[in-house]
């Protein structure tokens, strides 16, 4: 499974999703993940908007597959439910 994480430079709550997307590619094998930082590949918040469906205020916005998970804390709690992530 693919999970995508829209994000930029200077965010902490980017910095955590990617830290969780490592630990979990650490554990499953199927799971893999690309960071994307939105100011450098100019996707503006209408993009993203577009892509979730929904109003995306903040990053990061994270995708599984074609689902639009949410943002940080959405993903921890998704991971936890159903990928299995457990801390370190």
């Amino acid at each position: 499974m693919l999970t995508v994480i829209f994000g930029r430079e200077g965010c902490p709550f980017c910095v955590r999703a990617k830290d969780v997307a490592s630990q979990l590619a650490e554990q499953r094998d199927d799971f893999k993940f690309r960071y994307v930082d939105i100011i450098k590949e100019g996707i503006s918040k209408a993009d993203l908007e577009k892509s979730a469906g929904k109003p995306c205020e903040t990053v990061p916005q994270i995708f599984i597959g074609q689902e639009h998970i949410g943002g940080f804390t959405e993903f921890e709690a998704y991971a936890k439910a159903n990928l299995g992530l457990y801390q370190d």
